[in-house]
């Protein structure tokens, strides 16, 4: 099966009306402010010093100030403007990819179909995270015939209930916090017809600049002047569970600066604060870590994947459960900070892992009856 890959273009208009594209320039910018020097930078994207130099140039030229400052014996450096620049496409890439990714994903067994007829395809509809796009990596890189679509958890679970997918991802926090999160999810959790498969626990938290300078430590702290706060979107597993946090810390949500924004990726999340956009956010390790940023730990979760028992029994849900308990992928999942996927593969009943689940269903359906 083919991988496919989407991404966005930069274009910039001058006052000369002409469209010029940005992408080389961007990819530059990335590439010395990883290297520190103009020449390695060049080198790494296979280009000469001297078409380095003129598109570093250029760009100056573009936007009437420098983007790199270059230093005999020092190397290069990214101006403020330079900084500005990269951490928006950074901002960019962490808000778009999921979406792309689901929109290649349909094209990709599109394609598919067209060039070898039709094949039976699993609809995989998930909350975001590290362990689930790792998971799509390695399904497409062995040519299996999956569709994944990135969806907030209820929105995953109400589509598996709807049969617009045949496995759904969902997240759920370890602890006190369990019951009341199930709430959300009680309706769609089928206990006579589903089964759930383990795919990672992983850490929530408290995501800020390097440093803390701002001193953020508890949910609390959230709420202080001078705090600006972004946030996951309405309707996400990550903002479900910050607001049963606010509600067990007895922190009115209207006092967090911030708190109506909705980014719609953990990644989106760190970038917002390592771009100097704001001082906290609320997401996974993972995103925290991988953006450079600091992160306090407030809760651990399980993320699921569920399915029918009829789905589960198939050769590609079979395939599926190979790869997440085989060595490759295991190994590759122990570079994510955060997530653990010692379980991962293996399944467990709706039942045996949420234990108090029965009783909200019953408190659901009396209160529907009500």
């Amino acid at each position: 099966m083919f991988k496919m890959s989407i991404k966005p273009q930069w274009l910039v208009e001058g006052l000369d009306t002409v469209r010029r594209p940005l992408h080389q320039l961007i990819e530059l910018l990335t590439a010395v402010d990883e290297a520190g020097q103009l020449a390695a930078a060049a080198k790494r994207l296979d280009v000469s010093y001297r078409y380095a130099w003129e598109l570093v140039r250029g760009g100056g030229r573009i936007f009437g100030a420098p983007l790199v400052a270059m230093t005999r014996g020092r190397g290069a450096v990214l101006t403020p403007l330079g900084e500005k620049l990269l951490w928006a496409n950074r901002r960019i890439a962490a808000r778009l990819d999921p979406t792309l990714d689901s929109l290649a994903s349909e094209l990709e067994v599109e394609i598919e179909r067209v060039l070898s007829n039709v094949k039976p395809t699993i609809r995989i509809h998930a909350s975001h995270g590290f362990a689930i796009g790792m998971l799509r990596d390695f399904l497409l890189s062995m040519h299996l015939p999956v569709e994944v679509k990135y969806r907030g958890s209820m929105e995953a679970l109400a589509s598996l209930a709807g049969m617009n997918c045949e496995v759904a991802g969902f997240h759920v926090p370890i602890g006190n916090l369990q019951a009341a999160m199930l709430k959300f999810y009680v309706r769609w959790l089928d206990q006579k017809n589903l089964v759930l498969i383990n795919l990672a626990t992983r850490r929530q938290g408290i995501i800020t600049a390097p440093g803390n300078p701002k001193n953020i430590l508890t949910i609390e702290d959230l709420a202080k002047p001078g705090i600006r706060f972004v946030n996951r979107q309405f309707g996400s597993g990550t903002r479900i569970l910050l607001d049963l946090l606010l509600k067990e810390h007895e922190v009115d949500s209207r006092r967090i600066a911030g708190y109506a924004s909705g980014e719609t990726t953990h990644a989106a999340i760190a970038a917002y604060i390592a771009s100097g956009m704001a001082d906290a956010g609320f997401g996974l390790e993972a995103a925290a870590r991988r953006m450079g940023q600091d992160f306090i730990p407030i809760v651990n979760e399980r993320y699921f994947l569920t399915c029918t028992k009829e789905t589960l029994a198939s050769p590609i849900v079979s395939r599926i459960r190979e790869v997440l308990s085989g060595p490759h992928f295991r190994a590759a999942a122990a570079s994510l900070p955060g997530i653990d996927i010692a379980q991962a593969g293996t399944t467990i009943s709706i039942d045996g892992a949420f234990p108090d689940l029965p009783g909200k269903v019953r408190e659901t359906r009396s209160a529907r009856a009500q």
